[in-house]
């Protein structure tokens, strides 16, 4: 493809400049906003995303697998939880790069303060279509690796919900908000991967998994009061509440509800199995731990049961001493 062509597949689009003066300095700052041509970057990136999935695959993942010997079921997991826990990490951290640069720890009142936030940096717009791009690769993703057919609805289901709460803060100017609770949800997230990973090498480790409970329900409490802190109370009393596609302002009443539906829905199913989980672990763990009941041995009373003790071991006649009679003392004559 021509030049022209391939710069929109390859760099952001839709950049404003604009001047910030403080003081007696003033510098240029490139912001960007959303448009249609995203779509075709977040493919570019999606391809980027197969490349690297399959970098990890052959050369980190599959060597490991080759020298741990694992079953089909582990091995598969093992994949998912390997590729997983390096996306979060990377994300991780640089998301907490951003909040840290952009001040958001300092000041928590910038999730919705001058909203909307049509306007983003460069690294804010870059995470947000790494993200989407991520998420999407998946879907491909499940053809070459082979999924198993009853994996694959599971796995629609948390791709689809990733994609959707994405998708959602990105195109209705809260990238503010989902960034916080993106970095929240990954970090819980790649502790639970990085705990089976370490399960899988010796399954004696469970003190990952103790951290990653505790840390979930606070990860869902945490969510939930920013979701309503944000969209509750700060938005709910900014001055700005008009519906206006052109500037992205979609702070209006039935937005709001509509945004922390979905968030609570979602967080009501993550606990939902959640609990399945932890209750099926500790059935798992109970049957496993419950000592095996020991059968006495049955003795019956009588002469026959006098003679097979004579006779055998533990109440089995032996053949010898049922085929021979025993032995009587010779009377003198």
């Amino acid at each position: 493809i021509t030049a022209k062509a391939s710069i929109i597949f390859v760099t952001l689009q839709y950049n404003v400049t604009n001047s910030a003066t403080e003081g007696q300095a003033s510098e240029s700052v490139s912001l960007y906003y959303y448009g249609v041509k995203d779509l075709a970057t977040v493919f570019f990136y999606m391809l980027v995303a197969v490349i690297i999935h399959a970098i990890i695959q052959e050369y980190v993942l599959d060597k490991i697998n080759r020298r741990m010997h694992f079953s089909k079921t582990k091995h598969s997991k093992f994949n998912e939880s390997g590729q997983l826990s390096a996306f979060y990490l990377f994300s991780c951290i640089w998301g907490t790069f951003i909040l840290i640069s952009e001040n958001y720890i300092s000041d928590p009142t910038i999730l919705w303060r001058a909203y909307p936030h049509n306007l983003m940096t460069f690294q804010m717009k870059f995470f947000f279509i790494s993200q989407l791009a991520y998420w999407l690769h998946a879907f491909p993703e499940l053809y070459f690796q082979k999924t198993k057919k009853e994996d694959i609805l599971r796995q629609l289901v948390y791709i689809g919900l990733y994609l959707f709460h994405i998708a959602g803060a990105y195109l209705l100017n809260l990238n503010h908000l989902g960034l916080v609770l993106l970095v929240l949800h990954y970090f819980v997230e790649f502790l639970f991967h990085i705990s089976r990973l370490f399960y899988f090498s010796d399954e004696k480790y469970q003190k990952g998994f103790s951290l990653w409970a505790v840390l979930f329900v606070l990860g869902r409490l945490l969510t939930l009061i920013l979701s309503v802190l944000t969209v509750g109370f700060g938005l709910a009393r900014a001055e700005n509440q008009k519906f206006d596609i052109s500037t992205g302002n979609f702070n209006v009443l039935a937005v709001r509800i509509a945004v922390l539906a979905s968030i609570c829905i979602t967080q009501a199913f993550m606990m939902w199995k959640f609990i399945n989980f932890q209750l099926r672990r500790w059935r798992e763990h109970s049957a496993t731990q419950a000592p095996a009941v020991k059968k006495k041995p049955t003795v019956t009373k009588g002469r026959s049961s006098r003679k097979g003790t004579e006779n055998g071991v533990n109440g089995t006649v032996t053949s010898n001493g049922a085929d021979s009679p025993r032995n009587r003392k010779d009377k003198s004559s």
